[in-house]
């Protein structure tokens, strides 16, 4: 079965046509940069934009970087303040005409790795987290999702959360080498095993590929490994949550 798949981004809005069978893209991907500001309106002329580059009259899975309960946006996260309370699979069906599934971004990348990377066959709790403008987390319990976690939210100290503080913008915006961001993402990981104990921490997100330069500052006695789908996993598990009907 084939899927449009749209990753949305901070900084990218992307899409391919997906094999949900096998997890492959039977198209290249298509890229448009976020709009700014990132309003629903401008957001969805993008959406548009995609789904007509692709000529796709079908179903759309699209990976949305918000708070998000059944398609409905709890808050503007990193797009727009605009965003909250937005029901948006159906914004964007009123707009474009297609029925879209909206799941959470890092949920989305997280299917992908279960379903076909480094989380497929891992029996226990596996949490996916993707480093790139914020921090999102996808948690996974013997292969199935539990969705709509937020664990880039959890404080970190004076009331600031830890997205704020280990995030990859975070280390673009101070300057910091990869070895002192992976001081920083030690105590991250360190928090979740507290909070999480999980049996494997899959990194996802553009950081994914740059593992190697910060792993060795990490040392919480869990593996970590990298996203083998690296900046498609979003699009392959947006494609996944439409045809399982995960919101």
């Amino acid at each position: 079965m084939e899927i449009l798949g749209i990753d949305i981004g901070g900084s990218g809005i992307k899409g391919a046509i997906v094999n949900t069978e096998t997890g492959e893209l039977t198209s290249e991907r298509h890229r448009i940069l976020t709009p700014i500001p990132a309003t629903p309106e401008a957001v969805t002329n993008t959406i548009q934009d995609i789904v007509s580059h692709f000529n796709w009259t079908g179903l759309v899975g699209c990976g949305f970087p918000t708070p998000q309960h059944h398609g409905k946006c709890l808050s503007g996260g990193n797009l727009h303040k605009n965003w909250k309370n937005v029901q948006v699979d159906q914004l964007f069906k009123k707009a474009i005409g297609n029925d879209f599934t909206i799941v959470n971004d890092a949920d989305a990348a997280g299917l992908a790795e279960i379903n076909f990377g480094a989380g497929k066959n891992v029996s226990g709790t596996v949490i996916m987290i993707t480093l790139g403008t914020g921090i999102g987390s996808g948690l996974f319990l013997d292969g199935k999702l539990i969705p709509n976690t937020e664990f880039g939210h959890v404080l970190y100290k004076n009331g600031t959360i830890f997205e704020k503080y280990a995030a990859d913008s975070a280390r673009k915006r101070e300057g910091l080498s990869h070895k002192t961001w992976g001081k920083r993402l030690h105590e991250y990981f360190s928090h979740l095993k507290l909070l999480l104990s999980p049996d494997l921490i899959i990194i996802g997100g553009g950081a994914s590929k740059k593992l190697h330069k910060y792993e060795s500052e990490i040392n919480i006695g869990i593996p970590i490994v990298a996203s083998t789908s690296e900046n498609n996993a979003g699009i392959i598990g947006a494609a996944i949550a439409a045809k399982e009907h995960i919101t």
